[in-house]
């Protein structure tokens, strides 16, 4: 049978809706969309380049714990209100992502609260490397 095991951020959204930060299940690694909110203070930057980079450290966190790193990520998708908002982020994706070279896709969309300005899961798998 293969092993199950959540990964909780602490994060108020995560009780309040039912859900993980991430998901382990065997060798895959499942981080839930993750928003820039620093979660031990319940804040987010106005700033959208901060909130990605705290969506990263946030999914880093999740990762560790999951006995991963971003080198372990296959797939990345990005979730965006405002499509120029893209740009001024890439700088920060590449320096995650720039040398694991994921699958990746961008959506613009709604989301959740009106301060979130990004949105990014991944998909990792323990045995990529």
């Amino acid at each position: 049978m293969t092993q199950r095991r959540a990964i909780l951020s602490g994060s108020t959204f995560e009780e309040e809706i039912g859900y993980a930060r991430a998901v382990v299940h065997g060798d895959s690694v499942h981080v839930s969309g993750t928003t820039g909110f620093d979660y031990t203070a319940m804040t987010i930057s106005e700033d959208v380049v901060e909130q990605a980079g705290q969506c990263l450290r946030n999914i880093e966190a999740a990762l560790k714990e999951a006995g991963c790193t971003f080198a372990d990520v296959v797939r990345v998708r990005c979730l965006l209100p405002d499509r120029a908002d893209f740009e001024p982020c890439r700088p920060v994706l590449r320096g995650c992502f720039g040398e694991v070279r994921p699958a990746a896709t961008m959506l613009v969309c709604g989301l959740a609260d009106p301060r979130m300005k990004i949105e990014i899961e991944v998909y990792a798998q323990r045995s990529a490397r």
